[in-house]
């Protein structure tokens, strides 16, 4: 009781007693929950925007480096390649050095690769570059996984959601500012060819300073950094002490962590694949100017802002009136209404029609991802002493690990409109398996729980068995 009664004088926000925060203040900036909240959000927003600033401005750097389709499609495939990678690399990193060292470490060191994007001569260079940008994604992860770390289960969803959707802003504005931003050079009487590689000084600047200010003033957990609680650990007999091989191997062997991979990639994957091709199809289907077909783009990606959190608060209402079968539920809609939607995107022949479209499409599909990390938490309920719980290594790399398979679909032989229509119908199909999801102690769509004993607690990833908390 007097542990209770100091965590809350200690903190601004109310805690449990991990200290990990049960409410959420948005417009808080509040030590050590919600400044952790925007530093997450604000340095994966920077990445973002490195990651998609060439994108808009393909038209202009296809005709300076002399690339083709095949160069273009070859060039994102890396990308998601790149981010695939240190995604999983940024898992045991979180682990090893916490969320805020492993954040600030990749940041720095991709932002100086995003500055050599000026000096690309060549289609080899090009695909390089885009595949070593991609590894800033992998901060998605640490982003995640601060946030688990620092906010309990009642508003992990809201958490997740608004620092996840917030960031993903960056790909929009990207979209709409680097457009403009080379339009603004060129107007300088920069020649075309010049001015979009002196545009990329700024998102290599902003990830940067970005990358600083979680190093100074962030913290890994409610209590302190990973460090200090790690030498805890050591010298705790009672820690947890499964290696990462065994964990893994106990995760790997569980179906619940490679349908929600597989839900994941088909609503974030796909977002991030539109993300790619999106300036680009409406530039070439329509004979749009380039700041257009930027603007329309850079509304895909800042619907975001809304549609992610979103996403979070259903999942956490659906859960508080019905449970982890609510949760389910909506993420089973949502992500099937996408799915709908990006098969319509791909059939519409008129600009306005596929405005509107895309519009609806972003809000559910973005929606969806959030509505996943709501159930992503119940997967592993571990119970520690410590805020620093290694198996958050685990959940984060499994459902982060997309295969992003549905890039391919603006690359195949058929037409780009006939590739996102099939992978719409895609979304569908593989959004059916969460009807398959079963958590013994929570139920699933169709069925209620096979326990009932309130203190036990479901720990499939972390042993793949429930076990008794004492």
């Amino acid at each position: 009781m007097e542990g209770l009664i100091q965590n809350e004088t200690k903190f601004s926000l109310r805690v449990d007693k991990d200290s990990k925060a049960t409410e959420f203040r948005l417009f808080s900036t509040a030590p050590p929950h919600m400044r952790a909240f925007h530093l997450a959000w604000v340095s994966l927003f920077a990445c973002f925007f490195s990651t998609f600033a060439i994108p808009p401005l393909i038209p202009v750097i296809r005709d300076n480096l002399n690339l083709t389709d095949s160069d273009i499609g070859n060039a994102g495939i890396a990308s998601f390649c790149g981010s695939i990678i240190s995604r999983l690399l940024m898992g045991p990193a979180c682990d090893l050095f916490g969320p805020r060292l492993a954040s600030s470490a990749l940041s720095i060191l991709t932002a100086p690769i995003v500055f050599a994007t000026s000096l690309a001569s060549s289609p080899r260079d090009f695909i390089l570059l885009r595949f070593l940008i991609g590894f800033s994604i992998g901060n998605f992860v640490s982003n995640q996984y601060w946030m688990s770390s620092m906010f309990s289960g009642n508003v992990v969803g809201l958490a997740n959601g608004f620092a996840a959707g917030w960031a993903n802003v960056g790909s929009g504005a990207t979209q709409l500012l680097m457009p403009l931003i080379y339009s603004y050079i060129t107007s300088l009487g920069v020649a075309s060819f010049t001015a979009w590689r002196v545009a990329f000084i700024l998102p290599a600047s902003l990830q940067l300073v970005t990358a600083w200010m979680v190093l100074y003033y962030g913290q890994d957990l409610p209590n302190g950094n990973c460090n200090h609680f790690r030498k805890v650990a050591e010298e705790d007999d009672a820690s947890p002490k499964d290696s990462f091989l065994r964990i893994l191997c106990l995760g790997l062997k569980n179906y619940r962590g490679w349908i929600l991979a597989l839900t994941y990639g088909f609503c974030f994957g796909v977002e991030l694949t539109v993300d790619n091709i999106i300036a680009q199809y409406f530039y070439d289907r329509f004979n749009l100017k380039i700041q257009t077909a930027g603007a329309i783009a850079a509304s895909f990606g800042l619907a975001n802002f809304l549609a992610r959190p979103i996403g979070g608060v259903i999942s956490d209402e659906m859960g508080r009136r019905y449970g982890i079968r609510g949760r389910l539920w909506s993420l089973w809609v949502v992500q099937t209404m996408a799915g709908v939607l990006c098969v319509i995107l791909g059939r519409v022949n008129s600009l306005s029609a596929s405005f509107m479209v895309m519009c609806g499409f972003s809000l559910f599909v973005q929606a969806a991802s959030g509505l996943t990390f709501g159930v992503v938490p119940f997967v592993s309920k571990r119970q520690a002493s410590l805020s620093f719980i290694p198996i958050l290594n685990l959940v984060s790399s499994i459902f982060l690990y997309n295969t992003d398979i549905m890039f391919f679909a603006g690359f195949t032989p058929f037409s780009k409109e006939t590739g996102i229509s099939v992978m719409g119908l895609m979304i569908i199909i593989c959004t059916l398996p969460v009807t398959l999801l079963y958590f013994p102690q929570s139920g699933g769509m169709f069925c209620g729980p096979s326990m009932v004993n309130s203190q036990e607690d479901y720990c499939s990833l972390a042993r793949g068995d429930a076990e008794e908390e004492q």
